[in-house]
């Protein structure tokens, strides 16, 4: 069975989707509607911007969004997905590719995640960190254990666990797991605590935005960063994308239900190809590969 995996934020790159445009009418189409939508020129940054400006949260999303879900469309009758998955932003694009939301509302949901999370981020100084090395349990443990706020954010793959919050709380976990035997604990160049309680004013926002957009029932079944499992319903669909945004993504979990479930060849939709190499470390088995169009 096919799994179609769509990539979040920290894949882009200055000329992501440039081939697309240029190859394909479809494509150049929907670009242009993003620049209207959006009201500035994204593919100018994406083209050709510099990393810098691709960096900017309120760029980045969209971007990633738009070359994954563009990649997916001009893939046409070739994708065929029996699952979907995304990390983070990536399940914004994999809800446009199943069906459940159309582009245009997909689109705008991303902008207005984007700037409700670098507003967050605002409020108060916060960050994340890498921890390599550890097993899960031993990193949940050390985080309870710090006082302020820092949380797993993102189960990548085993031995590679995200953790988010205060910055204090961060520098004091980071120092913590590396005496508990941690090979690297280090902070990330982010702008903040994502899938922390300190994306709550965002959540409250973008509640709001998603609970006035229409949802479909998808054409095959997501597996959503805060359950793991396959949902089809599109209210529980919506519920879990609202509860996205304070909790951890977990994308071990939910590619060990995927394959659970038939899922043995693992299509990466977007740019670069993180999860391919995580899917690796979690199934080592699974075939994997990128979306490619001629």
């Amino acid at each position: 069975m096919n799994a179609y995996i769509f990539p979040g934020q920290g894949a882009q790159f200055v000329g992501m989707g440039l081939d697309l445009y240029e190859n394909h009418s479809e494509a150049q189409e929907l670009f242009e509607k993003a620049n209207d939508i959006l009201g500035f020129s994204i593919t100018d940054t994406m083209f050709e911007g510099t990393p810098e400006d691709l960096k900017q949260t309120k760029v980045t999303q969209p971007a990633i969004f738009l070359h994954s879900v563009i990649l997916s469309k001009v893939l046409g009758d070739s994708f065929k997905p029996d699952m979907v998955a995304g990390h983070s932003l990536g399940e914004f694009s994999a809800l446009v590719a199943n069906g459940t939301l159309n582009f245009e509302d997909g689109l705008k949901l991303v902008s207005q995640r984007a700037l409700a999370m670098q507003k967050a981020c605002e409020l108060k100084p916060s960050t994340m960190a890498a921890v390599l090395g550890l097993d899960d349990a031993v990193v949940e443990k050390i985080c309870e254990e710090v006082e302020g706020i820092v949380v797993p954010a993102n189960y990548n793959c085993p031995g590679q666990l995200v953790i988010s919050g205060e910055v204090d709380a961060v520098n004091i976990a980071c120092e913590k797991l590396k005496e508990a035997g941690a090979r690297r604990a280090l902070l990330l160049p982010v702008g903040g605590a994502f899938h922390s309680p300190l994306m709550e004013p965002a959540r409250e926002e973008l509640a709001a935005a998603i609970e006035a957009t229409q949802f479909s029932a998808p054409n095959c079944p997501i597996y959503q960063n805060v359950t793991t499992t396959a949902v089809s319903n599109a209210d529980e669909i919506k519920k879990n994308l609202i509860l996205q945004l304070t909790a951890p993504v977990k994308w071990t979990q939910s590619v060990q239900q995927m394959v659970k479930d038939g899922a043995n060849s693992f299509v990466e939709v977007g740019p670069g190809k993180v999860l391919q190499g995580l899917v690796k470390k979690i199934h080592s088995e699974s075939e994997t590969s990128s979306a490619t169009v001629s």
